[in-house]
């Protein structure tokens, strides 16, 4: 029976044209994931349109074949939804904007909690994005910047600690932001909220 088999067989299955494996899948998952992505938006409307984007976008991958059975299924699935509500609520663009008036409201410009709640979400995702992508630094790089940016060492004391002259750690820190700029553009990654 088709409901007994493992995420991973299904994903094999739909991948070889049966189209009732996916069904399956999302079905399977409908609570998890529909709990998940409204925790984040607290909004069933926009729920539905993630949860729909998320399978979209899953069925996409898997029929071009570029998803890798790891035996995780569900994560990879969640972490797409979770992606999508960051880029809801990027593009959503949620700071107040100013009229040009010259009333002023304090109101416009106080946020509430879900607000507070969004911006952590986004701030997350691009710590994470950004320790993932320094990671793929060649490792002289790695130092210099999380000296200056995490430890917050002036050249001189990097050039100190590294035993390089200031003009190599400095030359080390340029590259590095080059070559993260040149990550940054191939992953598609948007680095602000």
């Amino acid at each position: 029976m088709i409901q007994a088999l493992e995420d991973s067989q299904l994903v094999k299955d739909y991948m070889n044209g049966n189209e009732r494996a996916i069904e399956v899948l999302i079905n399977r998952h409908n609570a998890r994931l529909t709990g998940f992505i409204y925790s984040k938006v607290g909004d069933w409307e926009l729920t539905e349109d993630i949860f729909q984007d998320t399978f979209m976008k899953v069925i996409r991958t898997l029929k071009r074949g570029a998803y890798n059975e790891e035996g995780k299924f569900l994560p990879w699935v969640m972490r797409i939804a979770h992606n999508l509500i960051i880029d809801h609520f990027r593009k959503s663009n949620r700071m107040p904007m100013c009229d040009g008036s010259d009333s002023f409201n304090i109101f416009s410009l106080m946020g509430d909690e879900k607000l507070n709640a969004e911006k952590q979400l986004i701030k997350q995702q691009i710590d994470t994005d950004l320790v993932r992508m320094i990671k793929e630094l060649p490792e002289d790089q790695q130092e210099v910047l999380q000296m200056r940016l995490y430890k917050d060492m002036s050249f001189k004391e990097i050039s100190e600690n590294t035993g390089v002259s200031i003009n190599t750690a400095l030359g080390r820190m340029r590259y590095a932001l080059i070559n993260l700029r040149k990550l940054v553009e191939a992953n598609s990654i948007v680095l602000t909220n």
